[in-house]
């Protein structure tokens, strides 16, 4: 959710504009090229490298990426309505692609994903993703997992939350096989759940989610571009760090309608770059959470 009280007073807009993200993040990028497209200024905060701007964040009393925020009037930079807001300008939002286009989007991407996750051999999922400690394993599982926490929202009314899209395995997926399987069970239960009630939803419900007011339709269109964007990084991955070629890569063309940032890995941060620790994150060791510590 966001703090937008106060947001619009001159008092307010005369305070720097600050941006609280960390590399590899798919909503942290957006919500920058966001502001750089429309002229805004900010100040760039990798919460990961800059400890006081961590502290800063956690003054706003949370812990979690990206925020967007002048002084203690801030946003979650997942909703575009609120960004604008703080930032001071009009937004019109942007054309969504319908429901069942989206739902095509989502298995396409997850198809791909297992495409690709088979081609990494299983000594190298363990390696840690440079700018942030997240595994080749863990990237992977994310793309599978975003769909399954929306399927949990629509199939059981489960809570939709910051600590759902964790990239942090849970302990029954141990090997490339386990995960597999996982990724092929999340397909089929995203292409059954359509058959069964994706005519009959009623995609302009509150989408009841830890961002923000957004429409199950905005929720489900952030469903595909989220994993979208990450299996970018993921033919990024296989070809930059481990020398593979994609098995049949998705393009821009197949991607076309949704709203993925220019960028694929980051507008400030190299690919290129070293791992950025040995180990990936744990549910212990992870800085960024919903919950306070």
């Amino acid at each position: 959710m966001s703090q937008l009280e106060g947001a619009g007073k001159p008092e307010n807009l005369a305070l720097p504009l600050k941006v609280y993200w960390q590399p590899g993040c798919s909503s942290c990028l957006k919500t920058k090229e966001f502001l750089l497209d429309n002229g805004i200024p900010f100040v760039s905060v990798n919460v990961l490298e800059d400890e006081e701007g961590f502290k800063d964040l956690q003054a706003l009393g949370v812990r979690l990426v990206p925020i967007v925020a002048r002084g203690t009037v801030w946003a979650n930079g997942a909703v575009f309505r609120d960004v604008a807001q703080v930032a001071g300008f009009e937004y019109g939002g942007h054309k969504m692609l319908t429901p069942e286009q989206l739902k095509e989007k989502v298995l396409l991407i997850l198809d791909a994903a297992g495409r690709y996750l088979a081609q990494i051999p299983e000594d190298k999922l363990d390696v840690v993703l440079p700018g942030r400690p997240r595994s080749y394993r863990q990237l992977v599982y994310h793309v599978m997992n975003i769909p399954e926490v929306f399927l949990n929202r629509v199939e059981h009314d489960a809570p939709y939350t910051y600590e759902a899209l964790k990239s942090i395995l849970p302990e029954n997926l141990k090997t490339k096989d386990d995960l597999l399987k996982y990724g092929q069970t999340n397909r089929d239960r995203f292409a059954a759940w359509w058959d069964r009630e994706g005519e009959t939803t009623d995609f302009k419900q509150p989408g009841k989610v830890y961002y923000g007011e957004v429409s199950l339709h905005e929720v489900l269109e952030r469903t595909g571009w989220h994993s979208g964007q990450h299996t970018r990084q993921i033919i990024l991955m296989l070809r930059e760090k481990l020398g593979i070629e994609p098995d049949q890569p998705i393009s821009d063309a197949d991607l076309q309608g949704l709203p993925l940032p220019k960028n694929v890995w980051d507008n400030e941060r190299s690919f290129e770059e070293d791992s950025y620790t040995d180990i990936a994150e744990t549910r212990e060791t992870t800085k960024t959470s919903s919950t306070p510590r």
